[in-house]
């Protein structure tokens, strides 16, 4: 997702983020200057949707105003995630069998149901 949020502010005149936690102070929703800076400088990494309420009300704009889905990062992550799950990409996989360890030995396999073998006295 990318984040909006200097630009709707912007289109409603406001350039700081001051200015916006004043108003969303006065909104109700108190927050401290660390969250304000981290919705202000770039993706904030959580929100709560108490926060998006407010948020919204005070810049007078919806959710989607605010983001905007980017796709292709989507299928970029999903490319590389299938190709780690099957052992390639990472250069990693001398024997090329999927295990990523080469000769270090079988994979694992869970004992599903088998109760833990009882250590040595």
């Amino acid at each position: 997702m990318q984040w909006n949020l200097r630009l709707r502010a912007a289109e409603r005149g406001i350039w700081k983020s001051a200015e916006l936690r004043r108003m969303l102070a006065d909104a109700g929703l108190e927050i401290s200057a660390g969250k304000m800076s981290s919705w202000w400088a770039g993706n904030p990494p959580t929100m709560r949707l108490e926060e998006l309420d407010v948020l919204c009300t005070v810049l007078d704009c919806t959710p989607n105003d605010l983001m905007t889905p980017e796709p292709d990062k989507v299928a970029a992550r999903r490319a590389r995630t299938s190709e780690a799950a099957n052992g390639n990409g990472n250069g990693n996989d001398p024997a090329g069998d999927g295990n990523g360890g080469g000769a270090a030995g079988p994979a694992v396999t869970p004992r599903l149901g088998k109760p833990r073998s009882r250590p040595p006295l």
